[in-house]
C-alpha cells in the first residue's frame, strides 16, 4: 500500500515537472533569448573563434580524430585532453563573454566534434543533433527549456553557426539559465 501510494506521488510529481518543461516561453524571456542570440552569433565571428574551427576542420588533432563518445564519457574533468579544450584561446574568449545567464557554451568544428568549450560537454560529438546540423545549414536553433544535463541547471540551448564568409564551418552552443531569464524578464 505505501509503495503504491508513493509510485502515486512520484507519478503526479514527475507530471508537474514535465509540464513545467513543456511550457509556452513567455514572449519577454524570448525577446531577453533572442537578444542574447545575436550577442551569441558576434562571439561566433570573433576571429580567433573562426581561425580555431578552420584549424580543426582542416588539420584536427590526433585526440580529436582517435575520440569516441565511450572514451569521453570516462574522461574527468582534469585529463589533460580535457582540459586542453577549456583552456584554450576560444574557451578563454568564451569565459570573457560568459554572464549571469550563460550557463555553458561549447564550439563544435564542421564534425560536430569539440573545438573549446567552458567546461565538460555530456557529448563528445553533436553531429546528427538539431543544435549542431541547423547552424551547418546557416540558420540558428534554440531548444525546449529542459534539466541540462551537463549543468543541472533549468536551461534554454542556443546555438548559432561559425562562418567562414558565407559558409558554415562549425557550430557554437550555449546553455541559457531559463530560471534566472525568466525572473528578470
Amino acid at each position: 500500500m505505501r509503495r503504491t501510494v508513493l509510485f502515486s506521488a512520484l507519478l503526479v510529481l514527475a507530471s508537474s515537472a514535465a509540464l513545467t518543461l513543456a511550457e509556452e516561453i513567455d514572449k519577454k524571456v524570448q525577446e531577453r533569448i533572442d537578444a542574447k542570440v545575436k550577442e551569441i552569433q558576434q562571439w561566433a565571428a570573433e576571429k580567433v573563434v573562426v581561425e580555431a574551427t578552420k584549424q580543426q576542420n582542416a588539420a584536427p588533432p590526433a585526440a580529436v580524430n582517435a575520440m569516441t563518445e565511450e572514451k569521453w564519457k570516462g574522461l574527468t574533468l582534469t585529463d589533460e585532453f580535457v582540459k586542453s579544450l577549456s583552456k584554450n584561446a576560444v574557451a578563454e574568449l568564451l569565459s570573457k563573454k560568459k554572464d549571469a545567464y550563460v550557463t555553458e557554451a561549447f564550439l563544435s568544428d564542421a564534425s560536430g566534434r569539440k573545438v573549446a568549450f567552458l567546461a565538460k560537454t555530456t557529448s563528445w560529438c553533436h553531429a546528427g543533433k538539431a543544435k549542431h546540423e541547423n547552424p551547418m545549414k546557416n540558420k540558428t536553433w534554440q531548444g525546449p527549456v529542459e534539466v541540462d544535463e551537463s549543468t543541472g541547471v533549468l536551461s534554454v540551448q542556443v546555438a548559432v553557426p561559425v562562418l567562414d564568409g558565407d559558409k558554415p564551418i562549425g557550430s557554437l552552443v550555449v546553455g541559457l539559465n531559463y530560471t534566472k531569464m525568466k525572473k528578470d524578464a
